[in-house]
């Protein structure tokens, strides 16, 4: 089995695909697992991903824009449908 010479980080398995930090606390979210918010027009600016917590304190309101936080995990988006 040919892993395509994908190795270290760039490896299929590995887990920074999946995971990012919380923007207020830096907790590891893994996106697969927890309930992530995030902000469309910032998250790629800023990285502004955010736990439960902190998107609760934050009244789920980006600090950076004010826009309103969205959740990006996909089952929470397959659910509201």
């Amino acid at each position: 089995m040919s892993t395509s010479g994908l190795k270290g980080i760039n490896a299929v398995g590995h887990r920074g695909w999946v995971e990012v930090k919380c923007r207020i606390c830096a907790k590891k979210l893994d996106i697969t697992l927890d309930i992530v918010y995030a902000c469309q027009h910032c998250r790629d600016r800023y990285d502004a991903y955010f736990c439960t917590a902190d998107a609760r304190r934050l009244h789920y309101r980006c600090p950076f824009c004010g826009r309103e936080l969205q959740p990006i995990t996909p089952w929470i988006a397959q659910k509201r449908r």
